[in-house]
């Protein structure tokens, strides 16, 4: 019933559920069973990881807007799983991957802002009602706060907020879509993550590149694979989670330092606590992948970066409601029809460079998504790529304040037509 609070509310119960799919899920897909193993031929195994959550969610078992295991998950486990990922990681081999990553970013970036627009004018030509509001109650100004999320992340969404003053209701459900329409969107990349090849073949891509950074990461972990032993894992954990404190700990100072004392560039992003946490994180792996510490792997440290991301993966599915489509519909016709442009002009690109889906995935996760949800998608192609999502995140941030305001006045161009 609408206005009832879930059955479950306590989050050690919901956690405890959450990891109970995902052994279930995980168990299931490395079973001898032939009706199992056909059917995970089929459907991904972190599919079900996102869908599951969902499902729960959606019949009000669960309430991913009333947990807090999406913050912990998002804020201690995310950064501890880029460290252990970037740590063994082939620097040069990603710079190897050459420009057709980066372009796929700018072409996700473009396909948000011009979708916009495309998508506002298309539905008012059919529905006028969604040109017409007045002040803070334009149906623009709401989309503008989508177009801050899907190009940066939740800090360029505020600053859409602030500086086009969308109501807070209307806000409210600009947020329902922007979950819905995103993570359905996501589901969509995880599910053909597992099977690229009939798509690379499409765009006759040539995927060498990253095949032979897979392969070479593959061999590095074969030489120095180990029995891990307690001291193992605990130096495992302590490298991971330790960076993650001192992230924390530049955050909680650069951050308010920066918005304080230069105003300018929260344009940037630069005030956000979450973005330097993803950014000392990141860069301390990366660092340490020069040193012994890249060793690490050898014992398991991308297995437990694994573990760490797929309880990310069950948190933001526990965030999506199934049902949301049904409280404004016109306005989730509107964020599917941006979504479509958005891959229209992704795969148009693709096809024009001849780039592999696997750009195409995290250049539009990465925009979309950002550093939350990039490395997910990146790593559903292989657990080794995931550092190549959190780096294309990273520039989402820098982006997306200024993609989103030009968003923001385009469909508003198109409101007042």
């Amino acid at each position: 019933m609408e206005g009832q609070g879930p059955l479950i509310t306590n989050d050690a119960i919901v956690f405890g559920i959450l990891l109970a799919i995902l052994a279930l899920v995980f168990s299931t897909a490395a079973s001898n069973n032939r009706i199992l193993q056909k059917f995970y031929r089929v459907v991904p195994t972190v599919l079900l990881c996102y869908f599951i959550p969902a499902v729960f969610n959606s019949l009000g078992i669960i309430s991913g807007e009333d947990s807090n295991l999406y913050f912990v998950a998002s804020r201690y486990l995310l950064p501890a799983s880029l460290v252990l990922f970037t740590l063994s990681i082939d620097l040069k081999g990603i710079l190897k991957l050459g420009p057709k990553a980066l372009t796929m970013f700018l072409a996700g970036t473009l396909g948000i802002m011009l979708g916009g627009p495309l998508a506002l004018l298309t539905v008012g030509t059919f529905f006028p009602e969604v040109l017409g509001g007045e002040g803070p109650m334009e149906i623009w100004r709401g989309l503008a706060t989508i177009a801050g999320s899907w190009i940066g992340g939740g800090a360029n969404q505020t600053a859409m907020l602030e500086v086009f003053g969308a109501d807070a209701d209307l806000f409210a459900q600009m947020i329902a879509v922007d979950v819905l329409v995103a993570n359905l969107w996501m589901a969509f990349l995880l599910y053909w993550a597992a099977k690229p090849e009939k798509i690379d073949n499409f765009f006759k891509a040539d995927t060498s590149a990253i095949y032979e950074l897979r392969d070479k990461i593959a061999d590095f972990r074969s030489k120095i694979m180990r029995i891990p032993t307690l001291s193992d894992s605990m130096v495992i954990l302590g490298v991971a989670f330790g960076i993650t404190g001192v992230s924390h700990l530049l955050a909680d100072n650069l951050a308010p330092y920066i918005g304080e004392n230069y105003p300018q560039l929260k344009d940037y992003s630069l005030d956000s606590t979450f973005f330097w946490i993803v950014v000392v994180a990141t860069t301390a792996g990366l660092a340490l992948s020069f040193t012994r510490a890249r060793n690490l792997e050898g014992a398991g440290a991308s297995r437990f970066g694994s573990v760490f991301l797929y309880i990310l993966v069950a948190t933001i599915g526990m965030q999506m409601d199934l049902g949301a489509v049904l409280d404004n519909p016109i306005l989730f016709v509107i964020g599917i029809l941006w979504m479509f442009f958005h891959i229209l002009i992704m795969l148009l690109v693709a096809w024009l460079i001849k780039a592999p889906f696997f750009y195409v995935a995290v250049g539009s996760q990465a925009n979309v998504g950002g550093a939350a949800s990039a490395p997910i998608v990146a790593g559903a192609f292989d657990a080794s790529l995931a550092p190549v999502g959190v780096l294309l995140a990273v520039l989402g941030y820098a982006v997306g304040t200024y993609g989103a305001y030009l968003c923001g006045l385009m469909m508003q161009a198109v409101s007042g037509m």
